[in-house]
């Protein structure tokens, strides 16, 4: 049986996140300059002082970073869950170049950050936070060269990132979990219990997912495990109905794509923004440039511009040499070279390791510095390439 329906169902799918993403990117890029703007301005002390204005039990800063954000890990789990089962990572011959590329993109940024910070341990407990990619912002960037750049690039690019995610997901659980409270972590094991009795027995509806969702943050905010974490446990609990070979499948029908649809705008248009706005205000007063040759700084910065381009570009090679993958359809290796650079835009997900891995405000800025030049540089030189090599193969196909 042919397997094209399938693969174009998923496409539309994708199709439906690139876009997207891309959009959120963009609005997102405009609320990071306007937080840099408004934190090295007269609005400044307000600015930092509305974050920490209490709200009930929680700071704005801790709702936006602990509750918001739950809701975003929830459509980070849903989009891992959709294409780990029937999307464009449903096969072992789907994943292996992806997969194997963002494995490469986090141990060596990971390398990097090690190297400059080995003397210092406080420092070393920042290792994860080049190792993230930002797909909003990366796929932001992409977008702006439309068919210049092929798609089956684009759709690399998106796979890799939902699979660093998925890493991320796991460093997060694994190295940034603080003192555990068995009590609250029984009650959540309990919660998912029912969730997934919900699911075998085929409970359609969301609304019961939904509110054992609200109670499972709270007991996982209890538990010591960061709270965001309830969300990808409550999206991998959701129904999806997987549909090979049958494109006119009404995805009406699944809960995961009807929770999915509901979320993607949402999140990209007002929750990522709120938090990139709350999160990437640095103020440069009294900064010296001294700053930029910080250990942490260049531990953060260098393994975003040269460790995520080094372990994306240099997995692909090797696989590509060996012939045990190929590069995506109509991509050249400036394009792959300029795609690697744009693994290193690492905001989103890198400032919230970032304010994991530490309490001390002069070390979240220097993370927050190099967070900045590294994604900048990164976005600067990936979308060089973009618009060089694009360029090239554009002439090349209308020469006679």
């Amino acid at each position: 049986m042919s397997s094209t329906p399938a693969q174009g169902r998923n496409r539309s799918t994708l199709r439906h996140f690139l876009d997207n993403e891309a959009s959120g990117g963009v609005i997102l890029m405009a609320v990071a300059v306007l937080a840099m703007l408004i934190s090295n301005s007269p609005l400044a002390e307000g600015y930092f002082q509305a974050l920490h204005i209490h709200i009930g039990p929680l700071s704005l800063q801790h709702w936006i970073n602990d509750a918001f954000m739950a809701v975003f890990f929830l459509l980070v789990g849903l989009e891992i869950k959709r294409e780990m089962l029937d999307g464009q990572l449903s096969s072992w011959s789907r994943r292996i170049l992806p997969g194997a590329a963002a494995a490469g993109g986090m141990l060596v940024p990971a390398l990097f950050h090690v190297f400059f910070n080995w003397s210092d341990p406080a420092a070393l407990r920042g290792w994860a936070i080049p190792t993230a990619t930002d797909i909003a912002f990366a796929l932001g960037v992409i977008s702006l060269f439309g068919s210049r750049v092929p798609a089956s690039l684009k759709i690399f690019l998106a796979a890799l990132a939902i699979i660093d995610d998925l890493g991320a997901v796991i460093v997060i659980a694994l190295f940034y979990t603080a003192d555990l409270n068995i009590l609250a972590l029984s009650g959540a094991a309990v919660v998912i219990g029912n969730l997934l009795i919900f699911n075998r027995m085929g409970v359609r509806a969301l609304w019961p997912y939904l509110a054992l969702g609200v109670a499972l943050w709270i007991l996982v905010f209890a538990s010591g495990v960061h709270a965001t974490m309830a969300g990808v446990m409550l999206a991998l609990t959701i129904p999806l109905e997987a549909t090979p070979g049958r494109p006119e499948a009404d995805h009406a029908a699944s809960p995961l794509h009807r929770l999915e649809h509901s979320l993607h705008k949402p999140v990209a248009f007002v929750i990522v923004p709120i938090f990139g706005f709350a999160n990437a205000g640095v103020s440069f007063t009294g900064l010296s440039t001294a700053v930029f040759a910080e250990p942490l700084t260049m531990g953060v910065a260098t393994g975003l511009l040269l460790g995520k381009l080094i372990g994306v570009l240099g997995v692909v090679a090797v696989l590509v040499r060996l012939d045990l993958a190929d590069l995506p359809a109509n991509a050249s290796w400036g394009q792959m070279t300029g795609t690697a650079f744009l693994c290193g835009i690492g905001f989103t997900m890198s400032l919230f390791i970032g304010l994991l891995a530490f309490d001390d405000p002069a070390m979240q800025d220097d993370v927050k510095i190099g967070i900045l030049l590294g994604s900048v540089a990164s976005g600067i030189l990936g979308a060089t390439f973009l618009m060089l090599f694009g360029r090239r193969s554009k002439r090349v196909r209308v020469q006679p």
